[in-house]
């Protein structure tokens, strides 16, 4: 089973490509329809997960996709489960199995991310319905006190046990703890918390016996908080990233695939490159697992109208392929002008 799992994370590793994300709730998905004026029906949701997964050479850029519970048990318009569209595409699908951040029970400021009950058994039927791998998603705030060492390892520890879970149900994981940007917090500040968060999350994986060959980790960007002052650079970004994966990441895990987390898609794209153009060694391979930063200009030119469906994927599918190049370093912005 365990190379069934290695092979399944090396595919999902493949050069030049990259894991889309689109596991939003309903509840997140309507809050983005509602921005655009669009109905969050599930038809309508449905319809703009298909058009995601069928932008022209998807296969190409993408090795995998991430749905939600809503989204794995849907059809597409041929009649075919959205699952099995994708997988007829050699694209992985792939599912998000934690129920969200909820209240840090005696600190109110921060959150420990729920899901476990029940999850061997969720994992199982996720499993039968076309998933390979599945993701977790923790949440970490940086503030002048915070975040506490109870956060830290208390996600850490959720996050081992999910991951051990997902390779005990024939599933890879995609561990991923998210050092907000929320904050006026400086890049030093982020480097130190980001590294101290992949130290606890190691040491719980090593201690649920997490075969790391077999998951893959989703992390943030080393960056300054929103609010900060003075804003990181594209190489100050790749550089204190770079050095905290080394630092902190053991040369076992095969991929990084980084989470966008609030950056714009045009940033996201550049700080990728970057990370990938740096000298120096890279035991892993370093690619993307972005959400909003692939969907963005897409769902803006779809707008909820079946007559904007080509101009959706079209912008999709721009965004894909110089993402595709960023994970290989060859992204340039010159590409940005290109259709």
């Amino acid at each position: 089973m365990t190379d069934d799992l290695v092979s399944v994370a090396h595919a999902l590793l493949a050069k030049g490509k990259g894991i889309l994300a689109a596991d939003e709730t309903p509840s997140t998905l309507t809050k983005r329809f509602t921005a655009f004026g669009i109905r969050s029906t599930e038809e309508n949701r449905c319809a703009y997960r298909e058009m995601l997964f069928t932008a022209p050479g998807e296969s190409t850029f993408i090795s995998g996709v991430i749905l939600q519970d809503e989204t794995i048990r849907q059809k597409g318009s041929s009649g075919a489960p959205l699952a099995k569209l994708l997988a007829d595409q050699g694209i992985l699908p792939g599912i998000k199995v934690d129920t969200g951040a909820k209240p840090l029970a005696g600190s109110a400021e921060e959150t420990v991310t729920e899901g476990l009950d029940g999850l061997r058994d969720r994992l199982a039927e996720y499993r039968k319905l076309g998933a390979r791998f599945a993701k977790w998603r923790a949440v970490i705030r940086i503030a002048d006190a915070l975040p506490s060492t109870a956060c830290v390892h208390t996600n850490a520890d959720a996050l081992a046990r999910y991951a051990s879970l997902c390779q005990e149900q024939d599933l890879v994981p995609i561990v991923e703890p998210e050092v907000l940007m929320d904050g006026a917090h400086t890049i030093t500040r982020a480097e130190e918390v980001t590294g101290a968060v992949h130290h606890a999350v190691f040491n719980a994986l090593f201690e649920q016996r997490v075969v790391l060959e077999a998951m893959l980790l989703k992390p943030n960007m080393v960056i300054a908080g929103k609010d900060c002052p003075q804003q990181s650079s594209v190489d100050a970004v790749a550089t204190a990233t770079l050095r905290n994966l080394r630092r902190h990441v053991p040369a076992a895990v095969p991929g990084i695939v980084f989470l966008s987390g609030g950056q714009d898609e045009k940033r996201a794209t550049a700080n990728l490159n970057a990370i990938n153009r740096l000298a120096g060694p890279k035991p892993w391979i370093v690619t993307f697992s972005y959400g909003r930063a692939l969907q963005d200009a897409a769902l803006a030119a779809w707008h909820g109208e079946a007559e904007n469906l080509v101009a959706g994927k079209r912008a999709l599918e721009k965004r894909t392929r110089l993402n595709g190049a960023a994970a290989t370093g060859a992204y340039t912005d010159s590409m940005e002008m290109k259709a």
